[in-house]
């Protein structure tokens, strides 16, 4: 097994080499049809990468990587499962590029709001809508002594 590479770009501008001892590769059955060939290949294929520890991100990527991944981390640990293909090549492949993709956005900085001001329509649907609660509230007062 190699290094896994990915390509330049935002968050990684000189791209990213991890080192394939930091690539954990598991291999079961794949559910589904597959007809003779089903119960007797390992196809698919589980990868697994400790986004805490590596020594691939610094610490500013480390950061901003486990922060975009959390939702998907257990234990610091990225793991993607491949078992769409019938070859355990096709997805042990499949894994690597799928995690190089995920490393990728991941690291991608989240880009900034530009502050706007509501426009002439909002402003005026914002103040018709005060008027009618002002008025279905003052429907709600005693009315008045004569």
């Amino acid at each position: 097994m190699e290094d896994l590479r990915i390509e330049a770009g935002p968050g990684c501008p000189k791209g990213l080499v991890v080192p394939a001892g930091e690539l954990v590769e598991r291999f079961s059955h794949s559910s589904g049809p597959g007809g003779q060939g089903v119960n007797t290949s390992d196809s698919r294929v589980q990868l697994s990468f400790d986004v805490t520890t590596t020594s691939a991100l610094n610490e500013r990527q480390r950061e901003r990587a486990v922060k975009a991944l959390a939702g998907r981390l257990v234990d610091g640990v990225l793991t993607i499962t491949a078992s769409e293909q019938r070859s355990q090549f096709a997805n042990r492949k499949a894994a690597r590029q799928r995690l190089a993709a995920l490393l990728r956005s991941s690291l991608a900085p989240l880009p900034q709001r530009r502050a706007s001001k509501p426009t002439r329509a909002s402003k005026l649907q914002r103040l018709r809508d005060k008027r009618i609660r002002s008025e279905l509230k003052a429907q709600r007062r005693r009315p008045f002594a004569d």
